[in-house]
């Protein structure tokens, strides 16, 4: 069954935007009376029911609340270096919205090769990708911010910096106790030293993500995988 996104849903009735209508309508010839899945992009999912086709706009009626069974108990917020090659950033926002995050911050470090991002088309891939995955909570996509302005506005009780630096650390699954979290992936450099130091003054703990060293979007996603896989397994255990 088709699956789209809109913030309209009230419960009983909604539209599409006319990006999603138009593809419904020109696309997938979808007519009055053609079901499909609707998410709210907060957590809900609907089946919906094509009730009219105006011009651009597509409007429908809720014929069901369903329960989404992908909803978590914690919340990953990952503050990333855009990569020079914005492909390889794309690819790491299209793969952590597939294993489910909740909020991304691009960073702009000492070392960063990219300062600037076309937010809209991240936006997108985004989108594309929890359509894609039948995500019922679309990612918050913050705007670009400086590294020593982000440490300043962490928001979770955990929060960790990845980096290749020598010094004595435990490996992310060691030093992750379960719940919300921030993590935060440098740019291809890496952090400097003195972005560690200014990160660890405010709480964060510095962690590795294992022996190999790994490219910033490669990176991003171990630490997803290994905060998902902790609470996965911790779940089956109860």
């Amino acid at each position: 069954m088709h699956f789209f996104f809109s913030n309209t849903i009230d419960g009983v009735c909604g539209e599409l935007n006319e990006s999603e209508s138009l593809h419904a309508i020109r696309v997938l010839r979808m007519q009055i009376g053609h079901e499909f899945l609707c998410a709210n992009g907060k957590g809900t999912i609907y089946q919906c029911e094509v009730s009219e086709i105006k011009g651009k706009k597509l409007a429908f009626n809720v014929v069901y609340e369903i329960a989404d069974l992908s909803k978590r108990n914690y919340t990953l917020h990952m503050a990333v270096a855009p990569t020079k090659n914005i492909d390889r950033f794309e690819w790491f926002l299209e793969k952590a919205c597939e294993l489910g995050i909740d909020e991304i911050t691009p960073l702009i470090c000492q070392n960063s090769e990219r300062t600037k991002v076309n937010t809209e088309r991240l936006e997108r891939v985004l989108l594309a990708a929890a359509k894609q995955s039948m995500k019922s909570t679309l990612p918050k996509l913050n705007e670009v911010i400086r590294f020593k302005e982000f440490i300043e506005t962490k928001g979770h009780p955990q929060t960790f910096i990845a980096h290749c630096k020598q010094g004595e650390k435990n490996y992310l699954y060691q030093a992750y106790n379960g719940g919300n979290t921030t993590l935060c992936i440098g740019p291809e450099g890496d952090f400097t030293l003195e972005e560690i130091a200014l990160a660890e003054n405010k709480g964060f703990k510095s962690i590795s993500l294992g022996a190999s060293r790994l490219r910033t979007e490669t990176a991003a996603i171990s630490a997803c995988n290994i905060i998902h896989i902790w609470n996965e397994t911790q779940s089956d255990s109860v």
